[in-house]
C-alpha cells in the first residue's frame, strides 16, 4: 500500500541531488522563486486580513486565500525548502540517496528561499505596499510570533508541515493537476486559519515588519529566533510524522 507513490517520492529526492550537483545555480535559482512565491501568498492573505480587521471569519477567509502560494510551487515549479522535508527523507529512507546529500540541500535550499523571500519583501517595501493599516497589521502580526515561547512555536511548527507536507505527499497520490490544488487548498486552509508556524512563510512576513516596524515589538533577534524554533518544528513534522511512518508502511517494497 502506498508503494508506488512512496516510490516515486523517493525517485524525486533524487533526482534533486542530481540537480544540485550538475545545475547548482539552477536549483538555487528555483529556491530562489519558491521563497518569493510563498511570499507572495503572505502577501495577499496579510493584506486581506488588514482591510478585514478582528473580524470573527478573518482568519478563515486568510486561511481560504493562501492556496496561491504553494500551487505556484507545485504547478509552475520551483523547490520549497519544507516540502523538500518530506521528500528528501523518503530518499533517505528508501536509501536512494544519503544523509549528507539531504543536508547540503536542504541548506541551500533554505538559503535560496530566504533570498527569495528577501527580495520580495524589498520590492513591496519599495512599492509603499507596507502603509497604513496593511504595514501595522504586519508588524503586529510579526511581533505577536517573536513573543511566542520556543515550544509554542516548536509545535506549531510541526503541526504546520505534517499538513504541509501532507500536500505534498497528495500530488504523488493524485493523478491530476486539479486534484493536487484541491489538496493544496485544503490543506493550507488549516494550517493558515489554525494559525501553525511556517518557516518560509514566516520569512517574508518578519523581514516586511523589520522593513516597516510601525513601533510594534520586531527585532532581528525575534526574527532569528521565530525562525530557528519553526524550523526546527517543520523539520521534525516532514520527518517523523511523515516520512518515516509512510516509509514503515512501504518497507516491503525496494527501488530497484
Amino acid at each position: 500500500m502506498f508503494s508506488d507513490e512512496y516510490n516515486a517520492s523517493a525517485i524525486a529526492a533524487k533526482a534533486k541531488i542530481t540537480m544540485l550537483e550538475n545545475n547548482p545555480a539552477g536549483y538555487f535559482a528555483a529556491s530562489v522563486l519558491a521563497g518569493a512565491y510563498i511570499g507572495f501568498g503572505i502577501l495577499l492573505i496579510f493584506t486581506i486580513g488588514s482591510m478585514l480587521g478582528n473580524q470573527p471569519y478573518t482568519k478563515i477567509i486568510m486561511g481560504a486565500s493562501f492556496g496561491i502560494a504553494l500551487s505556484l510551487v507545485v504547478i509552475a515549479g520551483a523547490e520549497l525548502f519544507t516540502g523538500n522535508n518530506f521528500i528528501m527523507a523518503s530518499g533517505v529512507v528508501k536509501k536512494t540517496i544519503r544523509v549528507m546529500d539531504v543536508i547540503k540541500l536542504w541548506c541551500i535550499c533554505y538559503a535560496g528561499n530566504w533570498v527569495g523571500a528577501v527580495l520580495l519583501s524589498l520590492a513591496f517595501y519599495g512599492a509603499q505596499g507596507p502603509s497604513g493599516s496593511t504595514g501595522q497589521y504586519i508588524a503586529a502580526s510579526a511581533a505577536a510570533k517573536m513573543g511566542l515561547s520556543p515550544l509554542v512555536l516548536f509545535l506549531r511548527g510541526v503541526l504546520c508541515n505534517i499538513l504541509v507536507c501532507l500536500a505534498a505527499w497528495c500530488g504523488f497520490r493524485c493523478k491530476s493537476d486539479s486534484g493536487k490544488l484541491i489538496m493544496i487548498f485544503w490543506c493550507l486552509f488549516a494550517f493558515i486559519t489554525c494559525g501553525f508556524e511556517h518557516s518560509i512563510a514566516n520569512m517574508t512576513l518578519l523581514t516586511v515588519s523589520l522593513l516597516a516596524p510601525f513601533n510594534a515589538a520586531v527585532s532581528v533577534w525575534g526574527y532569528i529566533y521565530n525562525l530557528t524554533f519553526v524550523t526546527l518544528g517543520n523539520i521534525v513534522g516532514a520527518v517523523i510524522f511523515l516520512a518515516v511512518p509512510y516509509g514503515m508502511m512501504t518497507r516491503e517494497t525496494k527501488i530497484k
